[in-house]
This record gives structure tokens, C-alpha cells and sequence, in this order.
């Protein structure tokens, strides 16, 4: 009796995500799922699985996340390689602070699966220095192309700079600010060629979180076996006159 209620009341995976498109290259749809779990009472979900359906044979492959949690997962089918191939982008909202998201791409070429994008990998290598100079600037220096970029915040307010600046507008005490990890990686085929890049946003914050100064706008291409930078923006917030 113990063992039936138990696995009457086992919580079973659901689909939350869903997209059809040729993953493995023979030409043939498949059909490639989120599976995960939630309970009613939540959107959030657990144990986010990719699942691909080989749309000739039928057969089933699930790769695990290591991130397998947070709020609406999504999936975009695309050829991120040039291979003529739709890889496939999976999109989580983590719900925490900063607006942190989830991101990984797979390849599936060949029934292979391949992870192309990793967005933790991402983090680790796009490290960037935030400081606040004389003279209402604000320095941000990206460390993986040694390129530097000032902000002018001289418009963020009486109040604000008067915290932080004195009347010659030079700073009262050193201040270091934040570029939060990646918070929105969006497919776009800059070139009109097919192929998608990836245009990763990082939102630079001043002294916390709240305190926000701009994005930090990353171009990224499959070039050599690997996503590489091909440009950087970075973007500021306008102010009404």
C-alpha cells in the first residue's frame, strides 16, 4: 500500500519547452524538447533536461544540464557553425539578482551531442574593472581585449554625485564598481548570411546592484572551433531633458 501511494504521488517531468527542426544533419525534422519539473503553485521548474527525438528513427537522446533550474526555459533552433546544421540554444531565467540567465548551445550534428556554448565558461573569461575617476567619469576596462571605455555620469544627479563627489568634483573615497555576468544572449545573423552570431548583454553596475550605468555589448562568432569576440559596444542609459 506504501509503495503504490509513493509512486502515485511521484512529481513526473513535463515538457515546458518545445521546437522541430533538423538537429542532426540527414535532412529529416526532429523534434527536441525541455523537459522539466514544477508544481503548480510555482513557474519554477527543476531538472531541465534537453531531449531529442531523432525524427527517422524515433530514438530518444537526454542530455542533462548542469544548471537545471529556474524560470522559463526556452529553446531556439539555429546554425550557429556555418555547417548548415540548426544547433540548438537553451535559455533559462535564473530569477536571482541581475538578471542572471542560463545559456548553453549544443550541436547535435551527426547524433553527436557537442556543447558549443557554455554560458559559466562565458563568465570566467570576460572579466572586465569598473572605476570611478575625477570629474563625474566612470572607467571600464574589458580584460579580454584590453580595451578601455569612460561614461560620463554627470547627469545621474544632484543627489548621487553629491554622495560621491566633492564641490571640485573629485572623488571623496576610491570606488570600484561590477559588470554582472551575462544576463541576455540573443541569436542575430549580423552578416545576412544564414549563420547566427551572439550578441551577449552584461549590465555594468556602480556602486551596487541597483546602480546601474550601462551594458557592457558582446559580438561573438564561431570562428576556429569556438565562439571569439568579434566586437564590443558599450551601451549607456539616456536621460530626459
Amino acid at each position: 500500500m506504501y509503495n503504490f501511494y509513493f509512486r502515485e504521488n511521484v512529481v513526473r517531468p513535463m515538457i515546458v519547452s518545445y521546437a522541430v527542426g533538423d538537429v542532426n544533419g540527414d535532412r529529416i525534422l526532429d523534434n527536441i524538447y525541455l523537459t522539466g519539473i514544477k508544481t503548480a503553485t510555482s513557474p519554477f521548474v527543476q531538472n531541465i533536461t534537453l531531449v531529442i527525438q531523432d525524427g527517422r528513427t524515433g530514438r530518444f537522446t537526454r542530455i542533462p544540464l548542469e544548471e537545471n533550474a529556474g524560470y522559463n526555459p526556452r529553446l531556439f533552433l539555429g546554425d550557429f557553425t556555418g555547417n548548415g546544421v540548426d544547433d540548438i540554444l537553451i535559455s533559462i531565467d535564473s530569477g536571482g539578482s541581475g538578471a542572471m540567465m542560463y545559456h548553453y548551445i549544443y550541436s547535435f550534428t551527426n547524433n553527436n551531442p557537442r556543447l558549443l556554448f557554455d554560458f559559466n565558461a562565458y563568465n570566467e573569461q570576460y572579466k572586465y574593472e569598473v572605476t570611478y575617476m575625477n570629474n563625474y567619469k566612470v572607467q571600464v576596462i574589458s580584460e579580454e581585449n584590453n580595451t578601455k571605455y569612460i561614461i560620463d555620469i554627470s547627469l545621474k544627479g544632484e543627489d548621487y554625485l553629491n554622495e560621491i563627489y566633492d564641490e571640485n568634483g573629485n572623488l571623496k573615497n576610491p570606488i570600484r564598481g561590477f559588470v554582472n555576468p551575462i544576463s541576455s544572449l540573443q541569436p542575430v545573423d549580423f552578416d545576412g548570411n544564414g549563420v547566427y552570431e551572439l550578441l551577449a548583454y552584461q549590465r555594468i553596475a556602480g556602486r551596487y546592484n541597483a546602480d546601474a550605468l550601462g551594458y557592457v555589448q558582446n559580438i561573438l562568432k564561431w570562428e576556429y572551433n569556438k565562439f571569439i569576440l568579434d566586437n564590443q559596444y558599450v551601451a549607456i542609459f539616456g536621460t530626459e531633458e
